[in-house]
């Protein structure tokens, strides 16, 4: 049976490892040898750093293509994101008409559940819109609207759901967490103008994240904790984005010591991965200048982050050690979803894995026990 071995310094549950690591002809890790190292050690060695493949729940889009176009986009995103770490992500939506919400999930089902050779595992559907308030848009189109069961049920059948962001203050919501949940939906709080009442008793119903916390919600205040303030004193998980643009790193610390399972996303567009310019982010028109994404009004319009510079600002912006900056971008994202067998490097889980020198610069990217490069090697 042929395999992989990889060399390095390996992240595991339990630590690091300097050994090897070796994947099976099924994807998965075979077994992990060495003995643990400290981590203060690793970042001086000239051997790479292997940490868990990143996982992204909040993709909209990359490399000039955007989820919504349908056709081909879907594998096409993958591929850039994977380029830059991303092994397993979320397809995510916009607000949008009914119909175009089916084309884009429609063009997905036609690709199946296959992926690229080149690109990261797309894990299902984030439904970042429409039953969101329309108070809070952020960069959403403008086609807000109280949930469907008929139509959420279509969307469902053609392309799985895993996620749905929901506004709990809209009328018929919050009566609709609870089966929602029991039907295996993971319902998240975001583009909300809830109270803090409100946000506690979506969380009492089974409401267990946040839509890129602080962004599009109910800020703190200290007589009004709004939707933010609910996160940081009862959530267990809940996404950032950071980029250093849509959340300030004074902020992000406060969300890293109140937030247990804080995972980062990096919202991301058509504009990640390219030049300065305008490009499609479902219905809008947006431009990429400076590093960040806005509509005309000057509006933030999710990201170009990537995210291998989400764990290079975590490091060095906001001195997290590596250990804890990987859950960060990679397992707590996992176990959101419930999956034991990603974001971690061990025995039986998918070879998922990225390869970094000690600049946190990426060599290589190992998609279920294949390298995206080189997809075909034996």
């Amino acid at each position: 049976m042929s395999m992989k071995r990889i060399a390095g310094n390996i992240l595991t549950p339990s630590g690091f490892v300097r050994g090897l690591i070796e994947f099976g002809d099924d994807g998965r890790v075979l077994a992990v040898s060495g003995e643990l190292v400290d981590e203060a050690q690793v970042r001086d060695c000239s051997e790479p750093l292997v940490l868990p493949g990143f996982i992204d729940l909040h993709v909209h889009g990359g490399g000039g293509r955007d989820i919504m176009e349908g056709g081909d986009a879907m594998l096409r995103v993958s591929e850039l994101h994977a380029r830059h770490g991303t092994t397993a992500l979320l397809a995510t939506t916009m607000t949008a008409p009914e119909q175009e919400l089916e084309q884009a999930l429609a063009a997905m089902q036609a690709l199946g559940l296959q992926r690229s050779p080149s690109g990261a595992r797309v894990l299902g559907v984030h439904l970042e819109g429409p039953y969101i308030s329309r108070e809070k848009l952020g960069a959403q189109p403008d086609f807000a609207r109280a949930l469907d069961l008929a139509e959420l049920q279509r969307l469902n059948k053609l392309f799985p759901i895993r996620l749905i962001t929901l506004a709990p203050e809209v009328p018929g919501h919050m009566d609709l967490i609870e089966p929602l949940c029991a039907a295996g939906f993971r319902i998240q709080i975001g583009h909300t103008q809830g109270s803090y009442e409100e946000g506690l008793q979506a969380l009492s119903k089974g409401a267990v994240g946040f839509t890129h916390l602080f962004n599009a919600m109910t800020g703190f205040h200290h007589r009004a904790p709004g939707m933010v303030g609910v996160a940081l004193a009862h959530a267990n998980f809940a996404e950032v984005i950071p980029d250093l643009i849509h959340v300030h790193p004074g902020a992000i610390r406060v969300a890293l010591r109140a937030v247990p399972g804080l995972y980062c996303v990096t919202d991301s567009t058509a504009a990640a991965g390219m030049p300065d310019g305008d490009y499609k982010l479902g219905r809008h028109t947006v431009s990429k200048c400076l590093g960040g994404v806005r509509l005309a009004d000057g509006t933030l319009a999710g990201s170009t982050l990537t995210m291998d510079q989400a764990l290079r600002n975590l490091v060095s912006e906001l001195g997290l050690g590596l250990r804890e900056a990987s859950r960060r971008v990679s397992t707590h994202a996992a176990d959101y979803l419930g999956l034991t067998d990603r974001g971690r490097l061990a025995t039986d889980c998918w070879g998922d894995a990225v390869l970094l020198d000690r600049d946190l610069q990426l060599i290589d990217v190992i998609v279920e026990g294949r390298s995206i490069d080189h997809p075909n090697a034996a």
